[in-house]
């Protein structure tokens, strides 16, 4: 290896050891800030120039993650989230259909919304919920959590480094769809006996009869976003590009009477996070570094499913799961089928999410949220649900996407 490569590995890890751990010590930095301030000291060194620390960003993606972060915003000025949990949850006669209507609530809405915003929205409203209903909030703060990565596996909409690999890779919505669906159905159902299983005395019985609160929503606005929205699948069915589609969207929803600081209150660190993510990938591929890494790992990494879902799955907890997509997105195309390991790299990054807390911003999302409503998620009572359903999900992915391609 050359020093510039040696240097800018070294501060790579560093970087990647910080974003793993969320903060810096004695410093309020979080992972957007780590990823910006980690991408201006490799344009600094010279590791790449202003104009490939430029060209690394993928406008696509950013304009793909925008574009939703309006959709969902919209969706939950309009009231249809709650809507839609208060009205599912009121369905439930036990608390294993409460569990489970959960579980594919989320996991839907996750799938065609991004999972981060649904957690964020849908926490408060479980803890609410079963605290009326008398219940043990953290087996179903659980399903929501396992449940809204699983579900997002199915779709490029449905999570942040999904939209990484639709936009590297060119596979159609649906073709992707059809590939890992049917994973994230058997995921669900995996989701809800390992969390039923595990809690058996908060399965037993029925529920109380209480009285929910009703879901307000906002009913011109509704219909109007419904009728986007459905637009926008049909969009994606048909084979329009991801991008053009969801921005498309977007730019229909922005067209409103209401004040433009609403309409456009998105996650601007996230946005910022992955920025800076793509230029400190940018600079391993500029030096030539991912180049000599992966020639030391190829034979590994090409070895099979079952393999690279394995190395996918250990990346993705030791640098959380959009880091570790960024990191494998230059040489997947070098694989001698790409399509099966861009489908491969999805599943196994997502799905990972689900082994610690610290898995995925989805989890952190409902154990922070929960917290600020007086209910402690732990570390351990996590751990305890996320490894069997790490471990049985990704062998239905294995499995199924062994015998699909």
């Amino acid at each position: 290896m050359t020093s510039m490569q040696l240097i800018t590995g070294g501060i790579v890890l560093i970087l990647y050891a910080a974003i793993a751990f969320g903060r810096v010590p004695a410093l309020r930095m979080n992972r957007a800030t780590i990823a910006l301030v980690g991408a201006v000291i490799l344009v600094i060194i010279g590791a790449l120039t202003e104009e490939q620390a430029l060209h690394a960003i993928d406008n696509g993606t950013i304009l793909l993650l925008a574009a939703m972060m309006v959709i969902n915003v919209h969706l939950r000025l309009a009231g249809f989230f709650r809507l839609i949990t208060v009205s599912t949850l009121r369905i439930a006669q036990t608390p294993r259909a409460l569990l489970a209507l959960l579980i594919v609530s989320s996991g839907v809405l996750s799938a065609i919304f991004l999972n981060d915003p649904i957690c964020l929205l849908i926490t408060p409203i479980v803890v609410d919920l079963t605290r009326r209903l008398g219940r043990d909030p953290i087996p179903y703060l659980i399903g929501l959590a396992t449940a809204a990565n699983v579900g997002s596996t199915a779709t490029l909409t449905g999570n942040p480094q999904n939209l990484v690999i639709g936009q590297a890779s060119g596979i159609p919505y649906l073709t992707f769809a059809a590939y890992l669906t049917p994973i994230a159905v058997i995921g669900l159902a995996i989701c809800w006996g390992v969390i039923v299983t595990l809690y058996p005395k908060e399965f037993r019985g029925r529920l109380p009869q209480v009285e929910l609160p009703p879901a307000r929503v906002y009913e011109p606005l509704l219909h109007r976003v419904m009728v986007i929205v459905i637009g926008l699948m049909i969009a994606l069915l048909i084979g329009v590009p991801v991008v053009t589609a969801a921005c498309a969207a977007a730019g229909a929803l922005l067209i409103s009477r209401l004040r433009p600081h609403k309409l456009l209150a998105l996650d601007w660190e996230l946005l910022a996070f992955f920025a800076g993510l793509f230029v400190v990938t940018g600079a391993i591929a500029a030096t030539g570094l991912s180049g000599v890494l992966f020639a030391q790992f190829a034979p590994l990494l090409q070895s099979g499913v079952a393999t690279f879902t394995l190395i996918t799955a250990g990346l993705s907890n030791l640098v959380s799961n959009v880091p570790a997509v960024l990191l494998l997105r230059p040489e997947i195309p070098n694989f001698p089928n790409p399509e099966q390991t861009w489908i491969t790299l999805a599943m196994a990054s997502t799905l990972a999410g689900n082994l610690t807390l610290l898995g995925s911003a989805a989890s952190l999302i409902v154990a922070e949220v929960a917290r600020s409503q007086g209910v402690t998620l732990g570390f351990g009572v996590f751990l305890r649900a996320g490894v069997p359903i790490t471990v049985l999900t990704l062998i239905v992915g294995v499995i199924w996407l062994t015998w699909v391609f």
